[in-house]
């Protein structure tokens, strides 16, 4: 087996944005290979339209710092005060923004797979996806690419 790591990133939130680019990146400073494949959701971190503007949905959200109830969370403008409250955090914690993250995985060699066939089925185009992403692939390439990785997640 290779020094590899395969993530698949299924969901497009914000705070779900940063594990997979955080890890990819980490691994390809220690000399790992890196892949992600983004598919359904979380085509929206590779997705040129959305990808600066990520949200975090406060419904149904059991690492929102405060305990929102789900009445609440429904409520108009509860996304965009979630949201606010985590790029807070984020720019507090010095952390880099999603295209930054994205631009150190390209400089590092990470692998970006925006899925074939979630592209299809929400009629998103190929052109929709930001530059520094790799060919589309199907399901069966990024297998082919894990069955080799010693460390595969799902996030």
């Amino acid at each position: 087996m290779a020094d590899r790591l395969a993530i698949i990133a299924s969901k497009g939130t914000l705070d779900m944005a940063y594990p997979p680019l955080i890890l990819a990146s980490t691994a390809a400073a220690m000399d790992m290979e890196a892949g992600i494949f983004f598919t359904f959701y979380g085509l929206d971190i590779v997705n040129k339209k959305k990808y600066h503007k990520l949200q975090v949905a406060p419904i149904g959200n059991p690492a929102m710092p405060v305990s929102v109830p789900n009445i609440v969370g429904m409520l108009p403008g509860m996304t965009a005060m979630a949201t606010k409250m985590m790029n807070g955090m984020i720019g507090k914690s010095n952390l880099p923004s999603i295209p930054e993250l994205i631009t150190v995985c390209k400089e590092s060699g990470v692998k970006l797979w925006p899925c074939q066939m979630t592209l299809d089925m929400m009629n998103i185009s190929a052109d929709d996806v930001i530059e520094e992403a790799d060919m589309t692939c199907g399901a069966g390439a990024f297998l082919d690419y894990a069955m080799d990785a010693k460390i595969s997640l799902f996030i």
